[in-house]
């Protein structure tokens, strides 16, 4: 099916619309009321008086927000918002003392003073939960897609009946739709038919701007008109009275399960795009234009005094501006923000009595998912198996126990992905549980997100370390969440990611960095070297409750001596624990990933009695076994494939250097590759790679120092 278009615009305007129930026309006004009446007091007393440090009007944008907000029934409603929804959010349940607070600041508000106080969120676990808005524009699309792919698994698969009916939102602006974020998004919601409605606010301005620079003719409605699978309409919230009644046509559509909806909403920005944006490159013609078109006095102008009497509506006025004002007694009176806790909930943390002080959405917990026990003490079985096979396996399992588990990314399918991996889990577990996606790394961790937060364990393969560049704004959003919402969202997920050499190399295939990762604030780094710890380690991030980045490197998939049993299907490997792999005294050798088995077999021809470490995982990584190796061998070699500058093997040596400084008997010695990329050719590879002789001459010079 072609896009359908419905627009308010030309001869006969609205004369198909079909009619639904108005909406609680006193409660809108006063809703929109509010939103003007916070915007006035920001703007004019607030700002001025740096109690608060941003501010974003709504004005103009408000009046169609707060009636989209007057649809959200849904018992699991979910919406992608962006730092202008904040009519929307308060039409849905955000408080206006939370409203304010989170703009100046406070204790206890929405961030907690963390984020940026036009950045709002709102979890909900009955009702309409608001995802947590992000700084990038056009970030929060895929998440809004992840949580419409979330409702139709809930609905279809876990057989949940509050998931029938409840749909996705994703609220932006014009300029957003230029961003990578919302067609990743489109490209998703149109191929999968999911329940979703794209709420576009045309301002004409992207700060400053004109739309037909962030799309040809600055109307995305008509350049979407050849989309399949998408319904299109269009309004101009200076008609209020017709937007409303088109509102609740999309969403009515969307609940229905007729797919995915764009809604184009024209809308005066009356202000400028920050209260910093003075609009001098707008004409006051242009300016004058816009205030003419100002939704709120059209809305007056045809419910006074056919719906609401002139009196009714002063005393809306009224109340509004002393709501706002008892909502800013009490948040002046609120604490700020406890700087001894700025450093909290970057991850997961227990509370003083040992239970998990729990994010209030996101993640398998609180889902009331209950993980079998685990033990750290391998059962081995079988014969030896390939990483390979064994990474297969877990995930295997782990889908058979916990239905919340689903696997995707591009060719995890049919074909079982590129490294074979999943390899038979979509035949056993259906496309509903293991499926492919397009080609689009955005799309694939963003509606990760999405899942995560509603409830799912997300299992999103990259193909390969590189191919994570296009995704690092969801990566790096997801691994924030928890800090900047002050616990109050979580995204657990595994993001399975292959990469290294691998026989040759390039740039694009065979880059590690993992050091990218372990500097990306609230993830988890996993980096084992073979296929016992894979299994623990890949089983522990399954049932984790914070987002993990489990590294597999290509040339251990298959390798020989990364080849270990099976070590059973309860066995885990906590992170955070390296693993003595030989017990030494004159020398330290600290590795992971594919470097450890050189590192052993180096370790067997220097003829020095080495220590070596596998630390395999890098955050969090075992400081206390490193410092405790390095104090009784008082010489220490970190090897590592990543490149030297800023590698994790300087992590390390930083911290030896302050806390085993006057145990060393010698400068602490790191085996690199130099800081270029990884060469095709298997000669240039050869050249740079950390190869068994060079990391042998580096233990005996170290020894002998």
């Amino acid at each position: 099916m072609s896009a359908e278009r419905h627009s308010l615009f030309g001869t006969g305007v609205g004369s198909g619309t079909r009619q639904h129930p108005q909406p609680d026309w006193q409660r809108v006004v006063h809703t929109i009321l509010l939103s003007r009446a916070l915007d006035e007091l920001e703007e004019t007393q607030l700002l001025p008086a740096r109690k608060i440090l941003y501010q974003f009007t709504a004005r103009g944008h408000d009046v169609t927000q707060v009636l989209l907000g007057q649809l959200m029934t849904g018992a699991r409603d979910g919406m992608g918002v962006y730092y202008r929804s904040r009519p929307l959010l308060l039409s849905v349940g955000l408080s206006l003392k939370d409203a304010l607070a989170s703009t100046m600041m406070r204790s206890g508000s929405v961030s907690d003073g963390r984020d940026i106080g036009v950045v709002f969120n709102l979890p909900k676990r009955d009702g309409v939960c608001v995802l947590p808005a992000c700084g990038g524009v056009g970030a929060q699309y895929t998440p809004a897609i992840g949580w419409a792919q979330s409702l139709q698994y809930r609905a279809q698969v876990l057989k949940e009946a509050e998931a029938n009916g409840s749909i996705a939102v994703a609220h932006g602006g014009d300029a957003s739709v230029a961003t990578n974020g919302f067609w990743a998004a489109l490209t998703i919601a149109t191929t999968q038919r999911l329940p979703i409605l794209f709420f576009i606010e045309d301002n004409g301005y992207g700060i400053s701007v004109k739309s037909d620079f962030q799309t040809p003719g600055g109307n995305i409605a008509a350049n979407l008109s050849g989309f399949k699978n998408l319904r299109i309409i269009e309004g101009d919230s200076a008609r209020p009275v017709e937007a409303a009644n088109l509102l609740a046509e999309a969403v009515t559509a969307v609940r229905a399960g007729e797919g995915p909806v764009l809604m184009r909403m024209l809308v005066p920005r009356l202000s400028g795009h920050s209260g910093q944006d003075t609009q001098t490159y707008k004409s006051p013609e242009e300016i004058s234009a816009e205030r003419a078109r100002d939704p709120l006095v059209k809305l007056r102008a045809q419910l006074v005094p056919s719906v609401i009497s002139e009196d009714a509506w002063k005393a809306l006025e009224q109340r509004a501006h002393d709501d706002v004002q008892a909502a800013l007694a009490a948040v002046e009176a609120s604490a700020v923000p406890d700087v001894t806790r700025s450093t909290s909930h970057v991850f997961s943390e227990n509370k003083a009595d040992g239970s998990v002080d729990l994010q209030q959405q996101g993640g398998l917990l609180n889902a009331g998912v209950k993980h079998p026990e685990g033990n750290e003490t391998p059962r081995s079985e079988g014969p030896r198996i390939n990483m390979v096979t064994a990474i297969r396996r877990t995930l295997e399992h782990e889908l058979s126990v916990n239905p919340r588990v689903v696997v995707f990314g591009e060719d995890v399918g049919r074909k079982g992905g590129v490294h074979a991996a999943t390899l038979g889990l979509q035949e056993k577990f259906g496309a509903s549980r293991v499926f492919d996606t397009s080609l689009s790394e955005e799309g694939i961790i963003g509606r990760a997100v999405g899942m995560a937060l509603s409830g799912l364990m997300p299992v999103p393969e990259i193909q390969f370390r590189k191919y994570a560049d296009p995704a690092v704004e969801q990566l790096n959003d997801c691994g924030t969440m928890r800090w900047r919402t002050a616990n109050r969202f979580a995204a657990p997920m595994v993001v399975r990611m292959p990469g290294g050499f691998f026989k040759c190399g390039d740039p694009w295939h065979s880059q590690s960095n993992e050091v990218q990762f372990v500097h990306a604030i609230g993830w988890r780094v996993a980096m084992p070297s073979n296929a016992e710890d894979a299994v623990g380690l890949l089983r522990s991030a399954l049932r984790a409750n914070d987002p993990t980045i489990f590294f597999e490197h290509r040339a251990m998939l298959d390798g020989a001596w990364a080849r270990r049993p099976y070590p059973g299907d309860d066995f885990i490997v906590p992170f955070g624990k390296a693993k003595q792999l030989r017990a030494g005294s004159e020398l330290t050798v600290i590795s992971w990933g594919a470097m450890v088995e050189r590192c052993e077999q180096a370790a067997e021809e220097s003829s020095v009695d080495v220590e070596l470490l596998d630390l395999r995982t890098l955050m969090p990584w075992d400081r206390e076994a490193v410092l405790a190796s390095v104090r009784k061998t008082r010489r220490c070699l970190i090897v590592h494939e990543d490149n030297l500058t800023a590698g994790f093997g300087a992590e390390i040596a930083a911290t030896l250097a302050k806390d085993a400084f006057f145990d060393l008997d010698a400068p602490i010695e790191r085996v690199t590759m130099p800081d270029v990329p990884s060469p095709h050719s298997p000669l240039l590879l050869d050249s740079v790679v950390p190869s068994v002789a060079r990391i042998t001459d580096t233990i005996r010079q170290l020894a002998s120092i």
